[in-house]
């Protein structure tokens, strides 16, 4: 069985009615609940926790970290980043969610600003499948259309993604790479655009039946992490 950790940093939920009222679990709790239902491991993990909830033993016991933050991406600990992006090296799966984009790990991975344009004004959210035969989008049609979604715009600075999956359109005319997957060491790394605080959109079947499959992507693969440094020859090498 797969191990999951979702990590949230659950201050909109503290602070703000409306998310509270859509997420009364939080969004970690939300996201929790369908993968569960998946018949996966899954654990949660907050901002507020000793060591934001991702000790050694927690993150050594996850085989893909799922990661939502928005508010708080300056309080979350430069050594926690450290050791996640080690475990993202080793071979942990890293699914990171609407505006994680500006995470310290995300953008650490990433090596770049990792900024975009934004705006607040209820638009429709057209998610357009440009790889359909990729294992993220099984069983998703042609696009996914969510009624209500905070838009993010191009030019998103991130690296040219590895496979670039989905592409989402906007009701105000914008376009933006909503569905991108990395490879950083052994690890695999998809971002996934949606899931604005004041909307239901991790209660969307279809949102959630591409976080299951990243999740099952994203799994480690079984392999034993390279070793590094000075190497003996395999051969004997003559002396000239």
């Amino acid at each position: 069985m797969l191990n999951v950790t979702v990590w949230n940093e659950n201050r909109h939920e503290q602070k703000n009615t409306v998310v509270r009222d859509i997420y009364p679990e939080g969004i970690h709790g939300a996201i929790a609940s369908f993968l569960q239902e998946a018949k996966l491991d899954v654990k949660t993990a907050t901002l507020d926790e000793p060591e934001h909830g991702l000790t050694e033993e927690v993150l050594n016991n996850t085989d893909v970290l799922i990661w939502w933050g928005h508010l708080a991406h300056d309080e979350v600990e430069d050594v926690i980043v450290e050791k996640v992006k080690k475990r993202v090296l080793e071979g942990m799966g890293l699914i990171v969610l609407h505006s994680g984009h500006f995470s310290k790990i995300f953008k650490t991975l990433m090596g770049t600003s990792c900024d975009l344009k934004w705006r607040e004004a209820d638009e429709k959210e057209r998610i357009w499948i440009i790889e359909p035969s990729h294992p993220i989008v099984e069983g998703i049609g042609e696009y996914i259309e969510l009624d209500k979604e905070e838009m993010y715009g191009e030019h998103f600075d991130i690296p040219t993604p590895d496979e670039l999956i989905m592409m989402s359109w906007f009701e105000g005319g914008e376009v933006f790479r909503s569905g991108c997957t990395y490879q950083r060491g052994n690890g695999k790394i998809f971002y996934f655009r949606p899931g604005h605080e004041t909307y239901p959109t991790y209660h969307n079947k279809e949102i959630q039946r591409v976080i299951k499959n990243a999740v099952e992507w994203a799994k480690p693969v079984n392999r034993s992490y390279p070793v590094y440094g000075n190497a003996k020859p395999l051969e004997e090498i003559k002396a000239k």
